[in-house]
């Protein structure tokens, strides 16, 4: 069986990180995804670097103890996006070259990111345009993740109208890129947004390019991050396809028990999506 991991909001960020950690091994886990680059305007990113790498640092350490791996990285995400100008990518490019020297300090290899959205994320005038920033943008990242032995993983989007948003779209892209530290994340709940088949995805993908995997539902609509299971995905199909291709990283949750739920139910819920998790992990 695969790994099993989940995004680190759902129990560093609700619990703290010593008493998170812990209870997500209890509950099963291998692996975080750790989302705390997400946010740029936070004091994290306020600190000297030699304070910004220490509290990096004690995270790592504090996985290790646990014997959680953080397997994957989350890089800077605005929303809504504010992509427009030559400047606005510039600060955009300054946040994510530090955030892969932090995935780095991390011990972890993988930094998933978003496409750069020129022109906002439901506005599309110039697919050249668009497709030109992403190739210049992001072969600049490589140059960054090379240097820090940091893999590149662009995700698929939920926005069919940007010129990088579908499975096929991403991939293709990342071919054309063609650089080692440039690989594909699946989005699993972007994939239906946007008309594709998860499973198939998977197959199109290929073990060559798919690095981690974002696993969550929905109603085949919107982007709700729904636990696995309470959508439409068919998630037979998606754990027998991550097994055709001999997927071997991380089945990672970009899902969480409902912050509403009443505390004395929680801990049974949480139980349960890490049970849900391990009937497709179980799969492969």
């Amino acid at each position: 069986m695969i790994r099993i991991g989940i995004e680190s909001s759902a129990y560093i960020s609700r619990y703290g990180t010593e008493k998170g950690l812990a209870r997500m091994k209890m509950h099963g886990y291998d692996t975080v995804d750790y989302q705390g680059f997400v946010n740029t305007e936070t004091d994290l990113f306020a600190l000297p670097e030699t304070s910004f790498e220490k509290e990096l640092s004690s995270l790592r350490l504090a996985c290790v103890n646990a014997g959680i791996e953080i397997f994957q990285v989350h890089g800077p995400w605005r929303w809504p996006p504010r992509d427009f100008t030559p400047g606005d990518r510039a600060e955009r490019f300054e946040k994510m070259a530090k955030s892969i020297r932090g995935t780095a300090v991390l011990g972890c290899e993988n930094f998933v990111i978003h496409p750069i959205m020129p022109f906002g994320d439901n506005s599309n005038p110039d697919p050249d345009a668009f497709y030109k920033t992403n190739f210049e943008f992001m072969n600049r990242l490589c140059d960054v993740a090379d240097e820090y032995g940091v893999t590149v993983c662009l995700e698929n989007m939920p926005m069919p109208v940007l010129t990088l948003s579908t499975p096929k779209q991403i991939l293709d892209f990342v071919k054309a890129v063609n650089r080692k530290s440039m690989k594909v994340c699946l989005d699993t709940g972007h994939c239906t947004v946007c008309g594709a088949d998860a499973a198939e995805a998977v197959r199109l993908t290929g073990k060559e390019y798919l690095k981690v995997l974002h696993v969550h539902d929905n109603n085949g609509r919107s982007d709700l991050h729904w636990l696995p299971g309470f959508g439409v995905i068919n998630w037979t199909e998606f754990g027998n396809a991550l097994k055709d291709i001999g997927y071997d990283g991380s089945l990672s949750l970009e899902t969480q028990v409902n912050g509403n739920v009443p505390e004395k139910a929680r801990e049974d819920l949480e139980k349960g999506l890490f049970s849900i998790a391990k009937a497709i992990a179980e799969l492969v």
